[in-house]
Formats: structure tokens, C-alpha cells, sequence
């Protein structure tokens, strides 16, 4: 039954049609529209109070073929700050859609705007709609959306969800930056070092025999290698492409993997306290934001779960909900997880005694973004240092190695 289940969740492919037709008046019009099929986008047309005479499938240009941009979460945060923006100023549902589409410049924003405004125009919700859509708008979206429209504040929550995907990708900008500079600036270091383990010291290797004398040990040591890695470099290279490759599958289909290796970062110094506190701004963002919006705690958790970014606090949020649910006090689960900082769980603590749970976790989100962004700057301005001496280590080191013996002769006359 449940893969069923999962065949019956599998969003409908849409397609894009060319289309001509007249209007009520007589008067000539055509355009594009989107659809699962072209009976359906012929039947949309009609509701539109357009009589089609001519839609054909659009035909797909060869130089556009794989150059369809993704679509982002930055995408979807500017998505959310103008829905939000045109629903303040009173701007029809279906019309704001409208506004938004024939303004985006990214192609696939477009077709998957278009095809929510359709949607809606047959009769779904905005929650209904974007449901269809699981890879662009998470349960959480869907949740807060859903929400806002059963209370009749769909405008206001609509400002929430702008705010919380921008503060969002903010944070997770900072994480990025935490993490891609050092990797990328010590892969470069690496890749160098191999190039001129390959290429530029058997070049010298070829000089120094012409000497007829000892070359200096260090030079030795340096040449060895490059013999070494000459030797073994196409394995080198063909067990880091498989080493990847297994990294990038473990991740996408192994849970153990991915909660070992996120229970490992959280222990790297440096790196593991940003997660942590990156982590818990999450938690208290996203939390914080559902329970503003009227979304039941425990239903509440399991979307909480899962915007934290880290397996290990995934599954310890699970474990909290279920023990909320038998009538636990928030504060009392997040210390038993033993994950949350101390102070952290006072605040949760005088946000449910006073009943103002989702200001308290607002001010907990805020502190530790401020937090994660100030260690980040510290951890960037820390690695610049340790980043040259490693580069001054490895490349000068080698250059050094190759001009020993030059050095040597040059002592010698």
C-alpha cells in the first residue's frame, strides 16, 4: 500500500503550449499556457473565456536543451516576499500570480508560477496547489500556508514565511561561507601540488642528473615523491572520483551514514559549535513561526525536525515530539535531548510560563544568528593564517626543494 501511495504523490509533469484563439468580443489573442495535456490546457482556455483555434505543444529550442535553471530556495524566498508584498497591498490572489510570472526572468519560476495561478483558478486552494509541488515548497510552507488560510490571516502569514526564508537562506549563506572556503582554497593547494609533483619536478629531476653530485636530502625526499605519485596518480585520482561518488549515494540513501557523519561535524573544533548554534537558530526560528501561525506544537515539531539541517537534531526533535505528546512540557524534553544550551531552555522555559513562547523562541533564533555570523567572521579571519602557512608549506616547500641544488652549485663556483 505504500508505494501506492508514493505513485500517487508523484507530481504531474507540465507541459508548455502554444496557443491562439478569440475572446468574447471577437478580438484575436495568443500566448502561452501550461498544463498536463493539451485537452486540459484546450479546457482552460474555456474558463479563461478564450475559444481556442489553434494549441500545439511548444517546441524546444536545441540551444535550450539542459539549460533550464534550477529552481532555488533563494528563488522560492523572493517568490514569498512578493506574494507577500502584492497580497498587503490588496492585490487579487490570481492577479498577483500573474504579476509575478511575466516578471521573472528564471524560466522555470515562470512555468511553475503559472501553473499555481491555473491551479487556483480551477478551484484549489493556494495550500492545495502548492502541495502539488513538494520539491519547491516543503511541508513547512505548505503548513504555514494552510494555516493562514483556515484562520483567514493569509496575508499576514505570508509575511512570516518571507521573513523566515530570507533570515533562512541568510543563515545558510553563513554556513556555507564557514565551510566551502577552507575546503576550496586547500583542494586548489592540493590540486597545484599535484601538478607539480607530475610535471615540474621530473623537469628538474632531468637537470639535477646532468650534476653529477649528491643532491641535498630534502630535494631527494621531494623527487621520490614525484616518482611515487607518478606512478599511482591515475589510482590517486580514480580512488578520490570513487570516494565521492560513494560520499554523494551514502548521503542521498543512507540514514546511519548521514547521522554519523552529522553526529561528526558537530565534533570538529571550530566548525561542530557553528552547527550546533546554527542548528538551534533554526529549531527556534522555524518553531517559532509555526506556533505564531496556530500550528499545534506536537504537529508542529515534526516540520521543526527536519529544518534544523543536522540528523542528530532531526531525530532528537522526533523524540521530543513524541514525549510532548504524552503531556510533556517543551523546556523539560529539549534538556533531557541534552543538545539545547542552557540557556536556551530557561528562555523556552519563561516563554511557556508567560505564554509568549513564539516572541521568546523570535529572540533565540535572532541571538544565535548573530552568533553563528560573528564565528563565522572569527573562523574566516582565524583560516586566512593557518590557509598561507599550509600553502606556504606545500608550494613553497616544493619550489624550495627544486632550487637546493642550484643553491649548492652556486657555493660550490
Amino acid at each position: 500500500m505504500a508505494v501506492r501511495e508514493d505513485k500517487a504523490k508523484k507530481p504531474v509533469k507540465q507541459l508548455t503550449f502554444v496557443w491562439e484563439g478569440t475572446d468574447r468580443r471577437g478580438a484575436r489573442h495568443n500566448g502561452e499556457i501550461v498544463g498536463p495535456s493539451l485537452a486540459l490546457a484546450k479546457a482552460d482556455l474555456r474558463r479563461q473565456g478564450i475559444s481556442p483555434i489553434k494549441v500545439k505543444k511548444k517546441p524546444v529550442s536545441l540551444f535550450s536543451v539542459g539549460s533550464k535553471k534550477k529552481i532555488t530556495a533563494k528563488d522560492i524566498s523572493i517568490f514569498s516576499r512578493q506574494l507577500a508584498t502584492m497580497m498587503s497591498a490588496g492585490v487579487p490572489l490570481v492577479q498577483s500570480f500573474e504579476i509575478i510570472a511575466k516578471g521573472n526572468e528564471h524560466s522555470g519560476m515562470q512555468q511553475l508560477v503559472t501553473v499555481l495561478k491555473t491551479d487556483i483558478e480551477g478551484g484549489s486552494s493556494l495550500g492545495q496547489a502548492l502541495k502539488k509541488h513538494p520539491r519547491e515548497f516543503d511541508e513547512l510552507f505548505c503548513n504555514l500556508v494552510k494555516a493562514g488560510e483556515q484562520a483567514g490571516i493569509l496575508e499576514n502569514l505570508l509575511n512570516k514565511i518571507a521573513a523566515y526564508k530570507e533570515k533562512s537562506e541568510l543563515l545558510k549563506g553563513k554556513i556555507k561561507k564557514a565551510m566551502y572556503y577552507p575546503v576550496g582554497v586547500l583542494s586548489i593547494a592540493f590540486i597545484i601540488t599535484i601538478i607539480l609533483l607530475l610535471y615540474v619536478v621530473p623537469q628538474f629531476e632531468s637537470l639535477f642528473s646532468s650534476f653529477g653530485a649528491d643532491l641535498p636530502v630534502f630535494t631527494q625526499m621531494v623527487v621520490k615523491m614525484s616518482e611515487f605519485v607518478q606512478q599511482i596518480w591515475l589510482y590517486l585520482f580514480a580512488g578520490l572520483g570513487l570516494t565521492i561518488f560513494l560520499f554523494i549515494r551514502a548521503r542521498r540513501s543512507s540514514d546511519k551514514f548521514n547521522y554519523f557523519w552529522d553526529a561528526l561535524i558537530l565534533k570538529i573544533p571550530v566548525i561542530g559549535p557553528i552547527m550546533r548554534k546554527a542548528a538551534v537558530a533554526r529549531f527556534a526560528r522555524t518553531l517559532g513561526t509555526m506556533f505564531a501561525a496556530g500550528v499545534p506544537l506536537v504537529e508542529a515539531m515534526e516540520s521543526v525536525a527536519g529544518a534544523t539541517g543536522n540528523r542528530v537534531y532531526n531525530d532528537a526533535i522526533l523524540k521530543m515530539r513524541d514525549e510532548i505528546s504524552t503531556g510533556q512540557q517543551l523546556q523539560t524534553a529539549m534538556m533531557q535531548s541534552k543538545l539545547f544550551p542552557n540557556m536556551t531552555v530557561q528562555m523556552v522555559a519563561i516563554g511557556e510560563e508567560s505564554g509568549s513562547l513564539d516572541s521568546m523562541l523570535a529572540k533565540i533564533a535572532d541571538f544565535y544568528d548573530q552568533e553563528v555570523d560573528d564565528a563565522v567572521d572569527s573562523m574566516s579571519s582565524l583560516m586566512e593564517p593557518v590557509i598561507m602557512v599550509i600553502l606556504g608549506v606545500l608550494i613553497g616547500g616544493l619550489v624550495l626543494a627544486m632550487y637546493l641544488p642550484i643553491f649548492q652549485m652556486g657555493k660550490v663556483f
